[in-house]
């Protein structure tokens, strides 16, 4: 259990630094750069735009909101660029 609690938390690392640096790079078009930064940003967010204490939906704004802004943002950028910047993400 705590191996793949490490794993899920490597993997988590290195897809941000993944997204930094698509963040960054020129060739990454300007409405995905919107999208992953919204993403992200809300993630980090001190404060839920649905209170968590509300039932179920409170708990599910996370899990749908970040994981589909993030998935619309990638299929808007050119896979050379994503494999690019996950090698440099690699490699760091």
């Amino acid at each position: 259990m705590f191996k793949r609690l490490k794993s899920i938390s490597r993997s988590f690392k290195r897809e941000v630094k993944v997204y930094r640096l698509v963040l960054k790079d020129g060739r990454t078009p300007k409405p995905a750069k919107l999208l992953l930064g919204l993403a992200i940003g809300y993630l980090f967010l001190p404060f839920d735009v649905v209170p968590d204490f509300i039932p179920v939906l409170g708990q599910l704004d996370d899990v749908i909101i970040v994981p589909a802004l993030v998935i619309v943002a990638l299929k808007m950028i050119p896979k050379d660029v994503i494999e690019d910047c996950r090698a440099r993400a690699k490699s760091a």
